[in-house]
């Protein structure tokens, strides 16, 4: 009995094969993975690719200049036009004596209401430029303002007397004096000194300016010369001369 159980215990010839073949299975199983995973990993970290020309940039081509986007004509610079300016006479608003005092008005925009009757027997003895509320009102020549004087009649006001003193140009209802303007200053011809407006009696809304010319008889009462019409001086371009 002992001899029998050994025999059977014992592994047969076929039952090694089959070990065998089964471990060595196993074992070209295992190489074969670790030889795929390997390669791919390799191939990832280790392997070079050609580069493909289309997709380098060559250094010395030469790109368009993309069109610029048009700036903003708020942001624009200022223009730098060399061309001479225009003959005195040729540009709107100015005569070759007289500015038109009030900015943006025209020669063929102006009224000729020196004549027009006033109350009390009066004659307006001026001209009046009408003109928005807040138009800058210039001088309309060489001069001096020599004179403010604020009144029922003729609201917020200015004299200036020319630079040879032979006249006096009058300014009224203005809504205001510019800032900086004084007696005794000296002013340029189209320095701005005030302001249209509708104070003193022109009446609510009716902002204009009343501009008149006198020729000053007494130096020392110059506010009270005799009138001259200032329409045919800012018109026609009549140089400022007593009649």
């Amino acid at each position: 009995m002992k001899h029998t159980a050994t025999i059977l215990e014992m592994p047969t010839g076929l039952q090694k094969a089959k070990r065998v073949l089964v471990t060595a299975y196993i074992l070209v199983i295992h190489f074969a993975l670790i030889y795929l995973i390997g390669e791919r990993v390799l191939q990832r970290y280790t392997t070079v690719q050609p580069l493909d020309r289309a997709t380098v940039n060559d250094p010395t081509s030469q790109s368009a200049i993309p069109t610029p986007i048009p700036v903003p004509e708020m942001f624009a610079d200022v223009n730098t036009n060399t061309d001479p300016p225009l003959p005195q006479e040729q540009v709107p608003g100015m005569s070759r004596g007289l500015m038109i005092p009030v900015v943006g008005v025209r020669p063929e925009q102006l009224l000729d209401n020196f004549s027009d009757s006033r109350s009390e027997e009066r004659f307006h003895d001026a001209i009046d430029i009408m003109a928005p509320a807040g138009t800058p009102v210039v001088a309309a020549t060489d001069g001096e303002i020599v004179k403010f004087f604020d009144s029922e009649r003729g609201g917020i006001t200015i004299y200036q007397l020319t630079e040879d003193r032979r006249f006096v140009l009058y300014y009224a209802h203005l809504q205001r004096r510019a800032d900086g303007v004084h007696i005794g200053m000296k002013v340029t011809k189209g320095t701005t000194i005030g302001f249209v407006g509708d104070t003193g009696n022109a009446g609510p809304g009716n902002n204009h300016l009343h501009f008149s010319i006198a020729i000053v008889n007494d130096p020392k009462r110059f506010w009270e010369g005799t009138y001259i019409n200032p329409y045919p001086f800012l018109k026609d371009g009549r140089v400022l001369d007593a009649p």
